[in-house]
């Protein structure tokens, strides 16, 4: 009966050590309740990687760089100053699609991998949402900058927000830390 109580004693300690384990991993990868598979079709179907992956030039002419799928800017490309607005043209934006330049300065496109020290991995589910419904960086922060379409995105459902950051958070992290961005020259 001694052995018996042992081994249950062993199965028990070992059973609890797997729970919190399992426990503590969960804790440090936000929740994502959406829909992934939606929030795929969604990234996609809106052109996110247009932006959010830089380019890279191919057998028909630029494309993106899947290996650096929804990154951002990369880091290592080190841009001279914008050009200055002249006539009618407010605008300009690098070969990489990843950086832009206008009356706001230069805005660089954020990494949305869910790497945690350089991309979303850090952030929560409602951290994204309130920072696509308010244009501000983590919903209480920075103004998010053009081109970056949030007036329109934020009149998407919940559930399609939340899907979008379900899809984001379960994409390869890639670590790469997009500059800050630029004010107007003076």
């Amino acid at each position: 009966m001694r052995n018996a109580g042992a081994g249950f004693l062993r199965t028990a300690t070992l059973g609890a050590a797997v729970v919190l384990a399992a426990g503590a991993a969960f804790a440090q990868a936000p929740a994502a309740s959406g829909d992934a598979k939606r929030g795929e079709y969604i990234v996609r179907s809106m052109g996110c990687a247009d932006c959010h992956t830089p380019n890279k030039m191919g057998p028909n002419g630029p494309e993106p760089d899947e290996t650096r799928w929804l990154s951002g800017h990369p880091a290592d490309l080190n841009l001279p100053p914008a050009p200055a607005a002249s006539g009618p043209w407010i605008g300009s934006m690098a070969a990489s699609m990843t950086a832009w330049a206008g009356p706001w300065g230069v805005s660089y496109t954020a990494n949305l991998t869910p790497d945690p020290e350089t991309g979303l991995g850090k952030w929560t589910e409602q951290q994204f949402v309130d920072t696509l419904r308010s244009g501000r960086h983590l919903g209480r922060g920075r103004q998010i900058l053009p081109p970056m379409p949030w007036p329109a995105i934020r009149n998407m459902t919940d559930d399609d927000l939340k899907g979008i950051f379900a899809y984001l958070h379960s994409i390869k992290p890639i670590p790469n830390k997009v500059p800050d961005p630029l004010p107007p020259s003076q």
